[in-house]
């Protein structure tokens, strides 16, 4: 039996430290602040419940995977899960609007067609097979293996497949999402929901690679769910699993440095002078906050690397408390697009001095009793995701994205206005706060292509003993990759660098 630290009460870290729980080690996790869950919290407030990180999830069966192989009872009996149906509601910017079915490729097909006009579906019907392509090529690489000192080989050649030309007589292969979206889609507005999926991390479509084609994907394959009584439920749920395989949790204990002895980590030290001796550590932090914490780089020379500055993408969320109730049929997810495209695309690229501008807005409208005061109220989420770089100490940056997520929110919510009793700003430096990480930064999903560019450090670092976990290492961002991390920081300990992944 090995003793394990634990640096973070994340989804990624609780993952790791139940599994590895009942392989039968002796896991203590530290948490610098009072309660579990990283950036999947709630807020609170007469009578109103919110979410204020995550609001949907992706791929259940990561979350189902980690409670069968931890114990008896499934995820479905401490949880209630809900099909999301429509996945979600698009409002385009010259006024169009589409509500795209869950999971049904007939019936987003026919949706697109009746919305966007003939052929429309048909030409996001054929993007989805390429997808799956994409996603049949690197989704074992990329999120069931360890990411190998071999990793280059996924940052090489575009998985996303090349698509016959006519006129050309030759076919042609998108280097990025946003050719894929000129090239094959054809028309603004599929493109603008091509696009949204890389936007709601961050990421530039101009840059993103065309591999990236796996983000709507997935939502389309394994479809869009909401955890009833909010996300923070799931959070409870796996943190209850922990407690009860016997990992210990130690709140208000921030980890200063991670300890090493004979050249491999051999413990952590906490604020205050504590020392706990451990035989492996698994760290749920930045890359930052871990270099800070070791006295030498983690990584080998030409390995893949990240890092958290001041320009990454962060959320900037509204919480509304609206008077009246939810109309029948509203969309449980809006996402109201940017009226201008290149302004937020050259603002997200180029932070640097450009005044705010209207972004993509997501809109979360649950239909759950455990989230408002009463039927005659509504709890809703606005929230977007912008350059880190854009000024949130400034108060008027504050007060414009505010506005400018209040009017998008108006698109989606009838009389909105009018209902709204009173809202919440959540800036990036309450996340920051919050999750402890630079800037309240927002990690992706890693990708595969743009010359390693979009992957995440691996869980093992050079540091023997000392393992990564979490959104900001392999296999990146999102609550199911999230899950993904600690199912295979977990293997490398239990079976050591044998180790090749989930059979």
């Amino acid at each position: 039996m090995a003793r394990i630290a634990v640096i973070g009460a994340g989804m990624g870290a609780m993952a790791a430290a139940a599994r590895l729980a009942v392989a039968g080690h002796r896991v203590t996790v530290y948490e610098r602040t009072e309660t579990y869950g990283g950036a999947v919290r709630r807020f609170e407030r007469d009578g109103f419940g919110f979410d204020t990180g995550p609001g949907l999830l992706p791929v259940p069966a990561v979350h189902r995977d980690l409670f069968i192989k931890t114990g008896k009872e499934p995820l479905e009996d401490l949880v209630e899960l809900v099909q999301v149906d429509p996945s979600s509601r698009h409002l385009f910017a010259d006024g169009t609007a589409v509500s795209l079915p869950n999971a049904s490729r007939a019936g987003v097909v026919t949706a697109l067609d009746e919305a966007l006009g003939d052929g429309a579906g048909r030409r996001w019907g054929d993007f989805l097979v390429r997808a799956r392509e994409a996603w049949d090529r690197t989704r074992r690489p990329l999120l069931e293996e360890p990411l190998w000192p071999n990793w280059p080989v996924l940052a090489g050649q575009e998985p996303y497949p090349a698509v016959p030309h006519k006129k050309l007589l030759r076919t042609r292969r998108a280097s990025t999402l946003a050719e894929i979206g000129t090239w094959e889609l054809r028309d603004e507005r599929l493109a603008a929901l091509l696009e949204s999926h890389a936007l709601a991390y961050g990421l530039d479509p101009r840059t993103a690679p065309a591999s990236a084609a796996v983000l709507p994907y997935m939502e389309h394959a394994f479809g869009t769910w909401y955890v009833r009584g909010g996300m923070r439920e799931l959070a409870r749920a796996v943190y209850e699993r922990c407690v009860a395989r016997r990992v210990e949790f130690v709140f208000g204990a921030e980890v200063i440095r991670v300890l090493e002895k004979d050249g491999r980590a051999a413990g952590v030290e906490l604020a205050g002078g504590t020392v706990a001796d451990a035989d492996h550590v698994v760290a749920d932090v930045d890359p930052v906050r871990l270099r800070a914490l070791t006295d030498r780089p983690l990584d080998q020379d030409g390995d893949v690397q990240a890092d958290v500055g001041s320009s990454r993408p962060v959320r900037c969320t509204l919480l509304l408390a609206l008077s009246g109730a939810r109309e029948a049929g509203a969309a449980h997810r809006t996402v109201v697009h940017a009226p201008d495209r290149e302004a937020e695309l050259d603002l997200l690229a180029s932070p640097g001095g450009d005044p705010p501008v209207c972004p993509t807005v997501t809109v979360l409208r649950p239909d759950d009793p455990a989230l408002r005061p009463d039927d005659a109220h509504e709890s809703v989420v606005v929230s977007a995701v912008l350059s880190g770089d854009a000024g949130w100490a400034d108060a008027e940056t504050v007060r414009r994205y505010t506005d400018f997520l209040l009017e998008a929110a108006g698109r989606a919510v009838p009389r909105l206005r009018e209902r709204l009793l009173w809202h919440e700003v959540r800036t990036p430096e309450q996340t920051e706060g919050e999750t402890g990480t630079r800037f309240g930064a927002v990690p992706a999903p890693s990708l595969a292509a743009g010359r390693g560019r979009f992957l995440h450090p691996a869980n093992t670092t050079r540091v023997p003993g000392l393992y990564r976990v979490g959104g900001w290492s392999h296999p990146g961002g999102g609550l199911p990759h999230a899950g993904m991390s600690g199912a295979l920081v977990a293997g490398l300990i239990v079976e050591g660098p044998q180790f090749r992944g989930s059979q």
